[in-house]
């Protein structure tokens, strides 16, 4: 099956039958080939040497230093492939968090994602979290607090961001990751395919399905821009299904 295709079956199946390691990597399969046998080779052969607890599997992935935080350069591409991450060892918050996840769910560890603005986290079932990016460190819900306050300043924290997230939001993250990666080094065809990627997600916010139109329409896709917001435009208001439908009808001028 196609690596599109792929991922298009995989997230339009009922959340928790999505398997988050088979579409991260079908998510890379867009960008090189992957050696999808061999990276769960290796995601069997971590679970293997797994502890019993998430603690001691956050020590062992991050703190003995055999994954860490591309602190050097976050913005590196690479960072958010899956089976990347696993070959050089780094990555970014939620490409690790993945990782420990998939190592996790192997070795029988219930652990869910944390998607705190501006950083990602894992959790179990004790009400620990754990920080892959910052070698497995273990916090509790004050640590957690404070991580939020050293990325996001002088934002406002919400219990809500220590709620578990779906393997879909999960994906959605790095595609978004992605997007801004492609940005920064001027990869207009490569934000191309991540945008129809995260287009495919299912649940997708209004929002976020508006700005993934305009980012069409800067890519030239006028088309497909207007598309997306006509679509759009049966699911709202009248009044904002008015806005998005003039919208559309400006990117199809556009595309005349």
């Amino acid at each position: 099956m196609e690596a599109t295709e792929q991922f298009e079956e995989f997230v339009t199946r009922p959340d928790g039958e999505i398997p988050l390691d088979l579409a991260a990597l079908s998510i890379a399969a867009h960008d090189h080939r992957v050696d999808e046998a061999s990276v769960l080779t290796r995601l069997d052969e971590l679970a293997q040497l797994a502890p019993v607890n998430a603690a001691a599997l956050a020590q062992q992935l991050f703190g003995s230093g055999k994954f860490l935080g591309n602190q050097d350069n976050y913005s590196d591409v690479r960072n958010s492939f899956l089976d990347v991450v696993i070959d050089r060892g780094l990555g970014i918050p939620i490409t690790l968090s993945i990782l420990m996840m998939e190592v996790g769910r192997r070795a029988g560890i219930e652990l869910v994602g944390i998607g705190l603005p501006g950083h990602f986290l894992v959790g179990d079932s004790s009400d620990n979290f754990y920080d892959p990016f910052s070698g497995g460190r273990v916090l509790d819900v004050e640590g957690v607090k404070q991580k939020f306050a050293a990325v996001r300043g002088g934002a406002k924290f919400s219990s809500e961001y220590l709620a578990p997230v779906s393997t879909r939001a999960i994906l959605a993250r790095v595609l978004a990751n992605l997007i801004a990666a492609y940005l920064a080094v001027g990869s207009a065809p490569s934000v191309l395919w991540v945008v129809r990627l995260r287009l495919l997600i299912p649940g997708l916010s209004v929002p976020e399905r508006v700005a993934a139109a305009s980012m069409l329409s800067d890519l030239g896709r006028f088309s497909e821009a207007a598309a997306v917001l006509e679509n759009l435009a049966e699911e709202v208001s009248v009044v904002e299904a008015d806005r998005l439908t003039q919208r559309a009808h400006s990117y199809r001028a556009r595309g005349n």
